[in-house]
């Protein structure tokens, strides 16, 4: 019989309930929204923190 699979961490399960409700939207959202109003320096440091 198989086994029921079970989360590694609480804090996993949290950081992957947490990734669903929030979706991939806000990450494409906020980088622009930023350039937008006037926040292309704060874009560029947040680029670089994502991609390291």
């Amino acid at each position: 019989m198989l086994e029921k699979s079970q989360w590694g961490s609480k804090i996993g399960f949290i950081l992957a309930a947490a990734g669903s409700a929030i979706g991939l939207g806000a990450l494409w959202r906020f980088p622009y929204m930023t350039a937008e109003h006037g926040g292309g320096a704060f874009l560029l440091m947040f680029l670089l923190f994502t991609l390291v």
